[in-house]
């Protein structure tokens, strides 16, 4: 686990509403066809972002958007739709990229936060690829973070 500062981005993104699992894979099927059609998956990142928490938002209603980053020259086209990540400190967690590892992942995700001077920030969790982690079947859980009050990191 590492503390990392992720910037602003210009994305891509096709999003997916209903609940989380099998549909969202499709989402990012569809956003990576987007890329290679034009060209982007040669050095890019790719985030996977649930916007809402499945225990507080109706499992219908849950939103999940597939990312790509994006150079300010691209063009969008219809179904994908243009927005930007708002970067920040992430706590950052590398993790293989199956049901189990991730699963056993956010545990320990949330158990070394409680051990750390930061606290959950209020932006979503992301999961981050780069082309690098695609090809090995790792991702990076992304957690959002800030310095708890009175800390001095």
């Amino acid at each position: 686990m590492k503390i990392e500062k992720i910037p602003d981005y210009r994305i891509a993104y096709v999003r997916q509403v209903g609940p989380y699992g099998p549909e969202n894979k499709k989402a990012m099927e569809q956003i990576k066809k987007w890329a290679l059609e034009n060209d982007l998956m040669n050095d890019t990142v790719i985030f996977g972002i649930p916007q809402d928490h499945p225990a507080v938002t109706r499992p219908e209603h849950c939103r999940y958007d597939a990312c790509i980053v994006i150079p300010q020259d691209i063009r969008l086209e219809e179904g994908v739709s243009e927005g930007e990540l708002i970067g920040g400190e992430y706590l950052i967690y590398k993790v293989k990229h199956t049901a189990e590892d991730i699963q056993e992942a956010w545990a320990k995700v949330f158990e070394g936060l409680q051990n750390s001077g930061y606290e959950l920030d209020h932006k979503p969790i992301m999961e981050r690829y780069s082309s690098e982690m695609i090809s090995n079947h790792f991702c990076e859980l992304c957690v959002p973070v800030k310095r708890k009050e009175g800390t001095l990191i």
